[in-house]
């Protein structure tokens, strides 16, 4: 077939890719016996090494599209009578569980899911844990010092008048950064709705943008543009890493941490290769290269030390995770009341 291929005139051969990409919805997918195809929650920049990576241990080439957690999930569901991927690649632990009642997901266990904790496995294998991810607040150090702050230390802090119109955070229509927000607020105030959302509309006049993705906020507070926000300490870090002046702190309340994982699309066209990606990132194997990497996610895989750096940055931090099934169950109906009462009262 490669030489049968060679032949084909140029022209062609670019025809049939074009048919080819648009019979695939637009996205290039392939279906060859060493490719894979994905949704990767996680951006580019942290993907692309891992599937590199998992490319030169395997030589299966994972071809992906990247989506933030809202988008992906409505995509894997809208197409499931069809799947265009194979595997839901990272992202926040309470996109999956909501992925699961859709029932989108296969059950899979991988070699290592004995040796995960508890809260980084559905116990059924619907999705398991690649990466721990607290959320931090971040705040840009002049903003602080023009304004005489000091980093925010509680979430009444984010209540200051000097923030009105000075904050940003991600949309929580299409990301997951923003659920595990809404339900770090909701944790903190007992799981009491009426408590969370009186002070998520408190919060909302000082917010001046709400970012389509979870990261999208980090570079203007970074470059002053905004004073400060809320957002998954892999990006602060991030950041923080590439030269700006930014202060990351945490509330004395708590934040909530999430799992990042990875699920089998049930009906993937390429299902062994899907495992194989499955087995490698659940492991020592792709975690052990976070550090290489310089990617700033606790790893979820026990064998697999904490970073220094990174340790003594969490380290007298009170964090909690997530309940990824009590998230999952009202993610939707809590979005939709945040999008009526708060984005668009």
């Amino acid at each position: 077939m490669p030489r049968l291929a060679h032949r084909i005139p140029r022209i062609f051969h670019a025809v049939l890719l074009a048919l080819g990409c648009a019979l695939a919805g637009g996205a290039p997918f392939a279906f060859a016996a060493d490719t894979l195809n994905v949704y990767s929650i996680w951006p580019e920049n942290w993907a692309r090494p891992m599937f590199e990576e998992f490319e030169k241990a395997s030589g299966i080439k994972v071809n992906f599209v990247r989506f933030s957690s809202g988008e992906a999930l409505a995509r894997v569901i809208a197409e499931k009578n069809n799947p265009r991927v194979d595997v839901l690649f990272g992202g926040p632990v309470e996109t999956f569980a909501a992925g699961i009642s859709e029932g989108v997901f296969e059950p899979y266990k991988p070699p290592s899911f004995g040796k995960l904790p508890a809260r980084f496995r559905q116990p059924d294998g619907q999705w398991v844990a690649i990466a721990d991810d607290p959320l931090v607040f971040m705040a840009n150090e002049k903003f602080l010092k023009e304004h005489n702050l000091k980093a925010p230390a509680s979430w009444n802090d984010l209540l200051n008048p000097a923030y009105q119109d000075m904050l940003q955070m991600a949309d929580a229509r299409t990301s997951g950064t923003a659920v595990t927000r809404i339900f770090s607020i909701l944790e903190v105030n007992g799981r009491d709705e009426a408590k969370a959302f009186d002070y998520m509309k408190k919060l909302r006049p000082q917010v001046q943008l709400y970012t389509k993705s979870g990261g999208g906020g980090t570079l203007p507070v970074g470059l002053g543009q905004a004073g400060g926000g809320i957002f998954f300490i892999v990006d602060a870090l991030d950041t923080k890493a590439k030269g700006y002046d930014v202060a990351i702190s945490f509330p004395r309340e708590g934040i909530g941490t999430s799992a990042e994982a990875i699920a089998l699309i049930k009906g993937a066209k390429n299902p062994d290769q899907a495992k194989k990606l499955i087995d490698w990132a659940s492991s020592p194997a792709m975690q052990n290269l976070f550090a290489k990497y310089k990617i700033n996610f606790v790893p979820a895989h026990p064998d697999v030390a904490l970073e220094p750096s990174l340790a003594e940055v969490l380290k007298g931090a009170k964090i909690f995770p997530i309940d990824a099934e009590y998230a999952g169950a009202n993610r939707k109906r809590i979005v939709e009341r945040w999008i009526a009462e708060v984005l668009n009262p």
